[in-house]
């Protein structure tokens, strides 16, 4: 059998980098099923000199963005699409996404991914300090800072791609965070996994908050469509949220309504591990995202139902802390401190279910793990979830 090969696009230690590449059986074993694994650079708009590192497992296609954190900017299987139609035209270079602006939400010009991670020191609403001056804007800068380190690699013994990448968060008399951001993809399989570890580069212990934002429009995401998860406990964010409670798990159609946000503790099994699944009307196709409930212990579903052209899409969204001002999760205990060297892992598995026989089989093991419990579920916000 045929050794695990690995190549290096970018290492920033040893001043290398590879502009494009294009990978496939011919280069490892020719007897696996057709895959490829391409790396090019992005031209033009507010695109320009985006890295994007490509996979084709022969059944699922995924773009992974090493310039912007290691999101990944879409991904399809089939006929099935995987992401949404964001208002911006991405994926965005860094340069172009004004963080720091005045109103505190600049990310919003770079918002455009299928999967984005929202930290590392902090994410969630904007805060500003007693004289007025932002000191945390949306939802943090892990997504717009570019990878240092980069490698592909194609294991046949058990077919397996994998892109890993690390990226740094750090500077003087702050934190020092490491991510290092592993995504695998079996060879024919319509789901993905990806591993990230953080680790605390410091000498002094750092603080850690943590969301992943998994943005689903159309085909899945249209009026009509259902979430479907293994409630322990579910609260509103708010009050729109609130009177959205009654169909807290269906889509409305568009319209130019606020945002409705639901706060969850979901039911795990023996392994730990939760699933939750988006499903297109009539349940012929979805999405699951499965998780380490160990590792994740809250959840918030995002609901904008805007009209297509501003962006009618929802947020499967596994975290560590409520997306709030970071400091109300402080208070409330909800950010994580890393002891100098220490590292937490954080494991996310997607799939895309493109049969109405995948939508039934992942919504009976949701069934089976409700059946551990009966739900809470809050008609108003609670204190210690929302700010009161």
């Amino acid at each position: 059998m045929t050794q695990k090969k690995t190549w290096t696009l970018t290492d920033v230690d040893r001043d290398a980098y590879v502009s494009s590449c294009n990978l496939g059986p011919a280069d490892v074993d020719r007897d696996l099923v057709p895959f490829s694994i391409r790396k090019r650079t992005l031209r033009g708009g507010v695109r320009d000199g985006v890295d994007v590192v490509e996979i084709d497992n022969g059944a699922l296609k995924l773009a992974v963005v090493p310039t912007r954190g290691m999101g990944i900017h879409r991904a399809s299987c089939g006929d099935v699409q995987l992401g949404w139609q964001s208002p911006v035209h991405g994926p965005v270079h860094p340069r172009y996404v004004p963080q720091d602006e005045a109103s505190g939400i600049g990310w919003l010009s770079g918002f455009d991914e299928f999967l984005v991670r929202c930290g590392l020191e902090y994410c969630g609403a904007p805060e500003w300090n007693d004289a007025g001056k932002l000191i945390h804007p949306l939802h943090g800068r892990i997504a717009n800072l570019p990878a240092h380190y980069v490698e592909v690699s194609v294991d046949p013994a058990t077919r397996e791609l994998e892109v890993v990448g690390i990226v740094d968060e750090a500077r003087m008399f702050s934190n020092k965070l490491r991510l290092k951001s592993t995504l695998r993809a079996t060879l024919g399989s319509p789901s993905f996994t990806v591993t990230d570890e953080i680790t605390n580069l410091s000498s002094a212990p750092g603080e850690l908050e943590l969301l992943y934002h998994i943005n689903q429009g159309a085909p899945l995401a249209v009026p009509g469509s259902r979430f479907a998860a293994a409630v322990q406990t579910l609260v509103p964010k708010d009050a729109a949220a609130a009177r959205d409670i009654p169909t807290w798990s269906k889509y409305p159609p568009a319209a130019h309504a606020p945002e409705m946000v639901h706060f969850f503790e979901l039911l795990a099994g023996d392994d730990g591990w939760t699933k939750t699944m988006l499903a297109a009307p009539g349940d012929k196709q979805g999405l699951a995202v499965s998780f380490d409930r160990r590792q994740f212990p809250l959840f918030t579903l995002w609901k904008n139902p805007l009209p297509a052209a501003d962006g009618y899409v929802t947020g499967l969204e596994p975290c560590i802390n409520l997306p709030h001002v970071k400091s109300f999760e402080k208070s409330q205990g909800r950010v994580a401190v890393l002891q100098p060297g220490e590292t937490r892992r954080f494991d996310i598995r997607i799939e895309a279910l493109t049969t109405p026989d995948a939508v039934a089989k992942s919504q009976a093991e949701i069934d089976a793990l409700q059946k551990r419990a009966t739900p809470t579920i809050h008609q108003e916000p609670q204190r210690g979830w929302s700010p009161m």
